[in-house]
């Protein structure tokens, strides 16, 4: 009789209606929305805070690039010495003074800038000044040089080599950092969701086998019953929780902001500074190309190679938490295993970022992209930059074969690790337990 429809039912509901696991399906959306709410308003008064900088340019070079903005103020000051600048900025307690010497030559100058606070100055202020004053010092060099500016700006050119296939498929750079962004999203959730709910499963397993009720299950259930009705039981109720977190993540997202008055748009001086660069031609059209790169993509591919690769990369490595577990009697002991599972997955984490965004179609990413432990991430991210679907078919057909092997021989350790007792097993042993 198949018994794995109970199973399942049994291991869902029972997760499901765990006290721990409701008070952290709860709170942990709770906790992080909350630590986004703080780190969020935190910003917002420091953004409000409007800074007066005092700036004495005895150059008399720079002045006029000195223009205000929403949260920085600038003095000019003149007619005055140095000593006098800076204690009229300590009466005052603005935020610092800038101070621009006369010197023989523009060299001279960039030597001698100073900038003078209380306290240490703002990473981001530093950064905007010092931009400020190379674009300036520069075209003043080049004027002293009898050099037409007006004319170097318009021969100023701009290369940026359209790429296209022998099919007329057109790309871009642009379209590379989207794919590549693609598949490490894509790997680093599958990443997280084996190591979350595997090790639920796993310690699952161990605590039934401790408080010995897996001998009162096994004898009326498969072992490969039992292991699979918990791994799918147990991914099910992931699946519950995760989208519990969405839902819940969502709506205290708009409450806070509501309550709070939070304004996430709310400028800083790095937003300042990202706006300028927008404003900038060449930005605005980067930013067009970055959105005609996203349409680009493969989207409906992407989106159905994601769902099957992740469901049956998590299934497979799933079975191997499931073996773990019924070959130890405690979570120190499975710490000697632990390694030869997170491996395959970090390895394929670097195999796509340092093979896959380099060479997408070359003999390493494609190799890795079928060996089954690796695939659900290289052929992830090499999907975006164009795979045969015959290329996908094999890899997910191999894969999933791999996963029925591996379940196979988990459930072999499966049968004999739940029975056993009090000692810690070996490799050589756990080989022992697959020929019985």
């Amino acid at each position: 009789m198949n018994h794995l429809p109970l199973i399942i039912k049994r291991e869902y509901l029972t997760k499901v209606k765990n006290k721990s696991f409701i008070i952290m399906t709860i709170l942990s959306p709770i906790i992080f929305i909350a630590l986004i709410a703080v780190v969020a308003y935190l910003s917002q008064l420091n953004n409000n805070k409007t800074r007066t900088i005092s700036v004495l340019d005895a150059s008399g070079l720079v002045t006029e690039i000195f223009q205000n903005t929403e949260h920085t103020t600038y003095n000019i000051l003149s007619n005055v010495s140095l000593d006098e600048a800076k204690t009229i900025v300590e009466e005052a307690g603005t935020y610092g003074l800038l101070y621009i010497p006369k010197q023989d030559s523009i060299a001279a100058i960039v030597t001698h800038i100073k900038f003078y606070s209380k306290e240490t100055p703002s990473l981001s202020v530093m950064t905007g000044l010092e931009s400020k004053l190379e674009n300036k010092l520069r075209d003043v060099k080049l004027q002293q040089q009898g050099i037409d500016l007006s004319k170097l700006s318009a021969s100023k050119t701009s290369v940026n080599i359209a790429q296209e296939s022998f099919i007329g498929e057109k790309t871009s750079k642009i379209d590379s950092y989207f794919k590549l962004g693609f598949g490490l999203a894509a790997g680093y959730l599958l990443f997280m969701f084996i190591i979350i709910y595997g090790n639920m499963i796993m310690r699952s397993i161990i605590e039934e086998k401790t408080s010995r009720i897996i001998e009162v299950i096994i004898s009326s259930v498969k072992p490969i019953q039992l292991m699979l009705g918990k791994i799918i039981g147990t991914s099910l109720a992931g699946i519950t929780q995760f989208v519990i977190w969405i839902l819940i993540g969502s709506i205290l997202m708009t409450v806070v902001s509501a309550i709070l008055g939070i304004d996430l748009m709310q400028q800083s001086p790095q937003q300042e500074m990202m706006q300028q660069a927008i404003d900038n031609p060449e930005v605005a059209v980067e930013m067009q190309n970055a959105m005609l790169a996203f349409w680009n993509l493969p989207i409906a591919n992407l989106v159905f190679a994601f769902i099957f690769f992740f469901i049956a990369g998590y299934l497979l490595y799933s079975s191997l938490y499931a073996a773990i577990g019924a070959a130890v009697d405690n979570e120190t002991d499975t710490q000697q295993f632990m390694f030869p599972i997170i491996m395959p997955l970090v390895l394929a984490v670097y195999i796509g970022i340092f093979t896959v965004i380099e060479d997408p179609h070359g003999t390493v990413s494609t190799v890795f992209s079928f060996i089954p432990f690796t695939s659900p991430v290289v052929m992830l991210m090499r999907i975006p930059f164009g795979v045969p679907i015959w290329q996908q078919i094999v890899s997910f057909l191999l894969l999933i074969g791999t996963f029925m092997l591996t379940v196979w021989f988990a459930a072999k350790i499966y049968r004999v690790g739940i029975l056993m007792y009090g000692k810690k097993p070996s490799y050589k042993e756990i080989i022992k337990w697959i020929k019985y």
